[in-house]
């Protein structure tokens, strides 16, 4: 039954990746993450004899000990990549308020600077309208 849903979850998972993906919802590197590990599940899915050896191997005492260190070892890094993410995308959100605020600010004096050299309208006499 656990074999069938592993299965299963790794079918939807592979599936939800490749949509958003083709959707441009989810981008690339973050798609190849998700994929391995959808991949990585239905491996285990449909050969538990793997887990069991890799259990054995690695002399960790039950198999679904190694699946949940396994587990927590990727939620770490895929929170560790994110943060990086993030800090990056805040960096570059900093950069170009920057940017922007000094463009603002150049485009104002040189607003006034240009209502300064012209003459307003409230200079120049009214013009006759010529009704056609």
């Amino acid at each position: 039954m656990i074999v069938t849903f592993g299965i299963a979850l790794a079918v939807i998972l592979l599936t939800i990746v490749i949509s958003m993906l083709l959707r441009r919802k989810l981008r690339e590197k973050y798609a190849i993450l998700w994929i391995v590990i959808g991949v990585a599940v239905l491996i285990l899915g449909l050969f538990p004899q793997l887990l069991e050896w890799l259990t054995g191997a690695l002399g960790v005492q039950v198999p679904s000990n190694l699946l949940f260190s396994l587990a927590i070892v990727l939620l770490l890094g895929v929170s560790l990549h994110l943060s990086w993410e993030i800090s990056q995308a805040e960096d570059e959100i900093r950069r170009v308020a920057e940017e922007t605020a000094i463009l603002n600010a150049e485009v104002d004096r040189l607003s006034r600077r240009i209502d300064q050299l012209t003459p307003s309208s409230r200079d120049e006499p009214d013009l006759p309208t010529n009704p056609e």
